[in-house]
């Protein structure tokens, strides 16, 4: 199974995307503030397109969220 289709990934997106929506965010508002075509946005939620740390990094910090927050406690292999 690809990395993106585990139960834990797709936990990580629903988080990711929760967050924007949490922080009041369009996707075309976050791809603006990242400078990035919203494209990026929707492809990183939806599993497309697989999310690196220091994206990652830059999406906490717009969510004003922990890097804990999308990741799952007691899950690392």
């Amino acid at each position: 199974m690809p990395p993106t289709n585990r139960p834990e990934y797709r936990r990580f997106l629903a988080r990711l995307r929760a967050a924007r929506e949490q922080a009041g965010f369009t996707q075309a508002e976050v791809a603006k503030r990242l400078s990035r075509p919203q494209s990026f946005v929707s492809k990183c939620e939806a599993g497309e397109r697989r999310v690196d740390v220091v994206e990652l990094a830059a999406f906490a910090r717009l969510y004003r969220r922990p890097l804990e927050f999308f990741v799952e406690q007691g899950q690392a292999r």
